[in-house]
């Protein structure tokens, strides 16, 4: 996909998009209310719609299944990681309308992180086809690990980021409004605004680890996952938002991530003697993804979950 089209109009969607946050919703700091992260995410979802609309009348059918088959693994992955999120704000005490800016600036780390980790994963399935065995393998393991996974609380405190974050930077004693650094006396402090960007950035690297392969296992046009992962990342933060507070009662879900993870990593160890289409990806993805929450829904319609 070297059209120059394509490019462009990717770039001028999202650029628009962020800079329409940083120049206009940034301005005034203030708290997200539910309805205005809703607002925002029906349109990174629109603006993604759109953009895999545009792919299937330039470039075909396929391409565009494999975008909406990563966009929808990835997003269904980045719902049950913003629980972490959740967790560092909660235990960082981080202030309600400060959250919004270490979102922003760790998506935008992000996006660079993405860029490397799916160039370097193309590059070594296209040269070495064994390595598609071990991602495969992988995936298997983590999606059986994830369906066991317990509901204990991650501690923020454990990140290696945040220790050695606090024994060797000058750090101020509170939050120091929307600021990462602040200076005192001609000294330079970072404040905790800042460690909590570098704990999010820490944790969306091993997020990574997770999606990059899962989404390798769908395709391998770069153009195709970048997009699709640079999308789904970029809406990930006014979803956060808008069911920060819901993600706890989808108590299905992380059985449903599980076996999207399971399904995509058996995908790629029978690749040899048995292709799984473009389509049917689509259809097991979006099927795993939609009967987890369902059956989340309809669960705690009978048997409610206590609301703390």
């Amino acid at each position: 996909m070297d059209h120059w089209l394509f490019w462009v109009v990717f770039a001028a969607a999202t650029g628009t998009m962020m800079v329409l946050d940083l120049r206009v919703l940034q301005a005034k700091p203030h708290a997200i209310s539910f309805k205005e992260a809703i607002r925002w995410t029906l349109a990174w979802i629109g603006i993604a719609a759109a953009f895999n609309v545009f792919l299937w009348y330039t470039e075909g059918a396929q391409p565009a299944q494999e975008f909406l088959t990563c966009y929808l693994t990835e997003y269904a992955l980045s719902v049950d990681n913003m629980f972490v999120f959740l967790v560092v704000f909660n235990a960082l005490a981080v202030p309600a309308e400060s959250q919004r800016r270490v979102l922003l600036w760790g998506i935008i780390g992000a996006l660079v992180m993405r860029g490397i980790f799916i160039v370097a994963g193309v590059e070594l399935v296209e040269r070495f086809h064994w390595t598609t065995y071990v991602l495969g393998g992988f995936l298997v393991l983590t999606g059986v690990k994830l369906c066991f996974k317990s509901d204990e609380q991650v501690d923020p405190q454990h990140n290696w980021i945040l220790r050695v974050s606090r024994k060797y930077l000058r750090t101020t004693p509170s939050y120091e409004g929307r600021a990462f650094f602040v200076k005192h006396e001609g000294k330079l402090f970072a404040t905790p605004l800042f460690i909590c960007l570098l704990v999010i950035e820490s944790t969306d690297v091993l997020f990574a680890v997770d999606s990059v392969p899962a989404a390798l296992g769908i395709t391998t046009n770069t153009a195709v996952l970048y997009t699709s992962n640079i999308l789904a990342i970029l809406g990930l933060r006014s979803l956060f938002f808008a069911v920060s507070e819901l993600i706890k009662y989808l108590r299905f879900l992380n059985y449903g991530l599980s076996a999207i993870l399971i399904f995509v990593g058996a995908k790629m160890l029978i690749v040899n003697w048995y292709k799984i289409s473009v389509g049917e990806s689509l259809t097991v993805v979006g099927g795993l993804l939609a009967f987890s929450v369902i059956a989340s829904i309809v669960a705690d319609k009978i048997s409610p979950k206590p609301r703390e």
